[in-house]
């Protein structure tokens, strides 16, 4: 049994850079900045990037970011298929109904991969 390379990061992004070494590899992104999305609630094991407070939740798109593997990808050893990633924006209140009135404006961005967000 071979054992997982944990330089393959590392050696395809030497003088490019990460993640600009994966710039092309995830084919057209599906969202774009100003789109509403909802955050899945998809199954993890073990390991995720997404926080558990933003899932069901609606933002919009802030920032297309990059693409690269995904992170729970990643953990296994599966670095072949990128992903776009993206910056969600959401209002505090919107994450969390107790949040205090007197401030409605505040927000929070996170980021997610693709296969976390749906059209809303």
């Amino acid at each position: 049994m071979s054992q997982h390379d944990r330089t393959h990061h590392a050696k395809i992004a030497t003088g490019k850079g990460d993640p600009q070494c994966f710039i092309g590899t995830a084919g057209p992104a599906k969202f774009k900045v100003g789109d509403r999305v909802r955050i899945k609630n998809l199954p993890d094991i073990f390991y995720t990037r997404c926080q558990v407070y933003s899932r069901g939740a609606v933002g919009e798109v802030a920032v297309v970011t990059h693409e690269s593997p995904a992170p729970e990808d990643e953990a296994w050893g599966h670095v072949d298929h990128s992903e776009w990633f993206y910056i969600v924006r959401f209002k505090q209140k919107d994450l969390w109904p107790e949040y205090p009135d007197d401030f409605p404006n505040d927000t929070l961005q996170t980021e997610f991969s693709e296969r976390w967000l749906e059209s809303v």
